[in-house]
């Protein structure tokens, strides 16, 4: 089976993040120097024949393909499995039992009860897929709750869990009432630390969205291991904002977007 590189300790992780449901940009995106690209069905605009195209595209270069689901639904993970995705990232687990629910839709029995059927998988992963898909494949719990929060530690025990991919908005908006990625708000500060010292001590991957490329690199230097640098549409929005500005000469705008 092909090597999953994320799980190889080789950190940090650098990862893209499409949201806009096109196989030829998924293939641009692919080839800029990402570890990583996840395809995003929760909050991208993006369906199953979209994601099944992206995760094509995405095989053809350096990149390893992940996609992150709309909630935690078996059928779903598992589709996107059988697709080719070699990682999973699952929004809103709040609590052991949901990381639990999760991983099993991850893995093969008798660590989980993914249903056999690779399809795709083979494909990208090799003939041997089977045998050694539960040990390579990714899996992420998005932390963006109170419960969340209160529940880390038992959710950072559940075996088979490779990491928490921390969703800044979400997070932000439940605790002080504002959406917003790079929230200095007290509160928000704290509990990123929280998550941050938690899951290095449970060593296991800590992740995080982020708005530009050095808000990634300022939370790399914090000590996060995964950490993804804005998604297709807000560097797309940036880069027309900025040609524009400056082919008109005026000064550039300041830098807008929100980490989901």
């Amino acid at each position: 089976m092909r090597i999953n590189p994320l799980k190889q300790h080789q950190q940090p992780i650098i990862n893209g993040w499409l949201a806009i449901p096109s196989s030829y940009s998924a293939e641009i995106v692919g080839h800029q120097g990402y570890d990583s690209v996840t395809v995003d069905m929760q909050h991208g605009m993006i369906d199953f024949a979209s994601a099944l195209t992206m995760l094509q595209a995405l095989s053809s270069t350096p990149a390893t393909p992940i996609a992150r689901v709309s909630h935690n639904d078996g059928a779903l993970i598992m589709q996107l499995l059988d697709a080719g995705a070699y990682g999973i990232i699952c929004p809103m687990v709040s609590t052991a039992d949901e990381a639990r629910r999760f991983v099993s839709a991850c893995r093969y029995p008798p660590l989980g009860n993914r249903s056999f059927g690779p399809a795709r998988a083979l494909l990208y992963g090799g003939k041997d897929y089977p045998q050694h898909a539960n040990e390579q494949i990714l899996t992420l719990a998005m932390i963006e709750t109170r419960d969340g929060l209160k529940n880390l530690d038992a959710i950072l025990d559940v075996e088979g869990l490779d990491g928490i991919f921390i969703g800044p908005n979400d997070l932000s908006l439940t605790l002080t009432g504002t959406a917003s990625a790079e929230s200095q708000h007290p509160e928000m500060l704290e509990a990123v630390d929280h998550v941050l010292k938690r899951t290095q001590a449970a060593n296991k991957i800590a992740g995080i969205f982020c708005t530009s490329g050095q808000a990634a690199a300022d939370r790399i230097a914090q000590g996060f291991t995964l950490v993804t640098p804005a998604n297709d549409v807000m560097q797309l929005s940036q880069a027309g904002r900025e040609a524009v500005a400056r082919a008109r000469g005026n000064v550039l705008p300041a830098r807008s977007g929100s980490g989901y």
